[in-house]
């Protein structure tokens, strides 16, 4: 895939018809087998220009750390915020994901006046909002959201290998990578996994 900056065109003909403080807001890890889906929302100033900002998956791990520190220094606001393994056990991942980023919004302060959400909108969300589909490519403020999720998530997610390194986390962040199904096979769930996450290959041999 093309790696192609993302733009502030959206932002700045939302500007032009009142709004002024505009978060974009991302998820990650909502594929994985183990850890939260971890969301965040960022209100970009639009006088402090960020250069190089990508969706997350297009730019390395290092990159992804330099514009981290650049937009937590430059934003107006951000926020993180996640759902557990036991939640999206609950909720399924993908309302999992959503009150994921419902509390990422609600943790800004103050609260934005538009919300821009990659691809989805966020229900019980009383403001403003629009989903953006591919707006994670698209839109400067979801592509900053979408780094400062990932960087957090991959920093949560190196802890936990510290804690217990037999699954691998600091290689495939909890991804069904073909090492972790191995890891996992050697040695069932741990409390990290979501018990609904099953791989047919598995089933036979996890932990309940």
């Amino acid at each position: 895939m093309a790696k192609v900056r993302a733009m502030r065109t959206l932002e700045n003909a939302l500007r032009r018809f009142g709004f002024q403080r505009i978060a974009g807001v991302d998820e990650v890890g909502r594929g994985c087998l183990a850890g939260p889906v971890m969301a965040a929302a960022v209100v970009l100033d639009p006088d402090r220009y960020i250069p190089g900002i990508h969706d997350s998956k297009m730019v390395t791990a290092l990159e992804r750390e330099r514009l981290y520190t650049v937009i937590t220094r430059k934003a107006l606001a951000w926020s993180v915020a996640s759902a557990q393994p036991e939640e999206i056990d609950v909720m399924n991942i993908h309302r999992a994901s959503l009150e994921a980023m419902r509390r990422a919004v609600m943790a800004l302060a103050p609260l934005p006046d538009l919300v821009l959400v990659d691809a989805f909108r966020i229900p019980e969300l009383f403001m403003a909002q629009r989903g953006v589909l591919h707006g994670d490519r698209r839109c400067t403020a979801i592509a900053a959201a979408s780094i400062i999720a990932k960087v957090t998530r991959d920093r949560e997610m190196l802890a936990y290998h510290a804690a217990d390194p037999r699954y691998g986390y600091d290689r495939h962040k909890g991804y069904a990578t073909a090492d972790h199904l191995a890891a996992v096979a050697q040695h069932g769930y741990s409390p990290l996994h979501r018990r609904s996450f099953r791989p047919p290959s598995l089933f036979d041999t996890m932990d309940e």
